[in-house]
């Protein structure tokens, strides 16, 4: 077909083109586009479903709905990742777009990637099937974050370099889009002098950087740095650029998580029973609200949050010092159940039974890291929040905590036996403040973290919530 432009057309006809467009919201090159296809697809269906698609792709507009993503897949043994990726960034509202490498497709099809995306996956440069030559620049444009995953070693050092001889390059060359990468190369590769090169040129540019992690490679008899992020991994990285305006968008929050562990000897201790699981879900909702969190966290027995700093500590002392180092921030959240006491002096050798004797142990107060940090004379978080959990009287001794440790907000809830709160995925709170108690009925801890996150937001922002 011959090269056809707008400025071709009769004047009554690109009247007619004008007035189209505006009432569609589209340019009128993009609404040509839309007539093609769709004159094409009602011309001839059939072979219209045995023939590739055209290559320009569709205009997509923010009404379409959720967060526009360019996912442009290396060639690396870690693209069989992809297709998971693909689908867990569209459960999260995403609309995707991709294009392969010539290396990709060595390991994934665009059939493949088409089917699942639900849109033709791109690969050629020049495209002869395109009826316009500016196929990369509109993918360049067209998108509100550009994911390279994998982010081979050959990736990396084009993009440090600035070329563009291939799809890939040229658009992440064209783009003024946030490019987040995921590398996925050999141990040996990563190490190289020159890959770090590249890398320190590409986060100089601004480019956004998630793994590699360390693992079994690919290659027989190979381990160590080099795998690639995880696909839930590099949506929460992907979510973290795209939450930029979100409700705590620019704040820094703190969370303490888990129990501590107060050694007696090398294989016994004082804790308390705490798994974790609601800390830990505070930290994911502050982070997913586009807050920086810093989550210091016990030993515990729950994956590390994606997207999130974290500071894995053994005993009350630990973690009082990371709080402190992690200040300032704009709120602190203090979720961990830290032992109120240690062993004055722990042994360094497993203490024996002995008929008849029973070892006498010598406590310690630990610090308290929740008053601490809530009388500061300087540096305070514009917002404390202290837990308390109880096993009678909560709201009572939860408004005496609040005003003995000097924090803004109490979280209580009843820990006895017949609750199943500790350990459990449910949870009754009370919100405890100067205003006075509010009861939440009962749900799911992630539920209680969101709507914790929520109130938050509104305090830090002086709003209702």
């Amino acid at each position: 077909m011959a090269s056809l432009t707008v400025r071709q057309l009769d004047d009554t006809l690109k009247r007619l083109l004008r007035l189209r467009a505006a009432r569609h919201g589209r340019s009128m090159e993009d609404e040509v586009r839309v007539i093609l296809r769709e004159a094409a697809e009602e011309s001839d269906r059939a072979a219209a479903d045995r023939s590739a698609p055209v290559a320009t792709p569709r205009p997509a507009t923010p009404r379409d709905g959720g967060p526009r993503i360019l996912l442009i897949i290396g060639g690396g043994i870690a693209a069989y990742k992809s297709l998971d990726l693909i689908r867990r960034l569209q459960e999260h509202g995403a609309r995707l777009r991709c294009i392969l490498t010539t290396a990709a497709l060595h390991f994934v099809t665009p059939l493949a990637v088409g089917a699942i995306t639900g849109e033709r996956a791109f690969t050629d440069l020049f495209d002869p099937q395109s009826e316009f030559d500016v196929g990369h620049i509109r993918l360049a444009r067209d998108t509100d974050l550009i994911v390279v995953a994998p982010a081979t070693a050959d990736i990396l050092a084009k993009m440090a370099g600035g070329h563009a001889d291939d799809l890939a390059t040229a658009v992440l060359l064209a783009t003024a889009r946030p490019i987040l990468i995921a590398p996925a190369m050999n141990p040996r590769m990563w190490a190289a002098k020159a890959t770090a090169r590249n890398l320190a040129q590409l986060t100089a540019d601004g480019i956004r950087v998630v793994g590699p992690n360390s693992g079994e490679m690919a290659e027989r008899g190979e381990a160590g740095l080099g795998r690639m992020a995880e696909p839930h991994e590099i949506v929460a990285a992907a979510e973290s650029i795209l939450r930029r305006g979100a409700a705590l968008a620019g704040k820094r929050i703190i969370v303490t998580s888990g129990p501590t562990h107060e050694p007696i000897d090398p294989v016994r201790y004082i804790a308390n029973r705490s798994s974790g699981k609601q800390g830990h879900a505070i930290a994911t909702a502050a982070a997913a609200a586009g807050a920086e969190v810093v989550l210091v966290s016990g030993p515990v027995n729950l994956p590390d949050p994606p997207g999130i700093v974290i500071v894995k500590v053994g005993t009350a002392q630990q973690m009082f010092d990371a709080v402190e180092a992690g200040l300032p921030a704009d709120a602190a959240i203090f979720a961990a159940a830290v032992a109120d006491w240690r062993s004055e002096s722990a042994s360094l050798s497993k203490i024996k039974k002995q008929p008849g004797r029973t070892p006498t142990l010598t406590l310690r107060e630990n610090p308290d890291i929740l008053s601490s940090v809530a009388h500061r004379a300087s540096g305070r978080p514009r917002l404390v929040i202290g837990f308390a959990a109880e096993t009678d009287d909560v709201i009572g001794n939860a408004q005496a905590k609040r005003i003995k440790k000097g924090c803004d907000w109490i979280v209580a809830n009843d820990v006895s036996t017949d609750s199943g709160v500790m350990g459990g995925d449910m949870n009754t709170v009370h919100l405890v403040t100067a205003s006075g108690v509010e009861s939440w009925p009962a749900q799911a801890k992630d539920q209680v973290a969101h709507t914790l996150i929520e109130r938050v937001a509104a305090a830090l922002h002086g709003t209702k919530p």
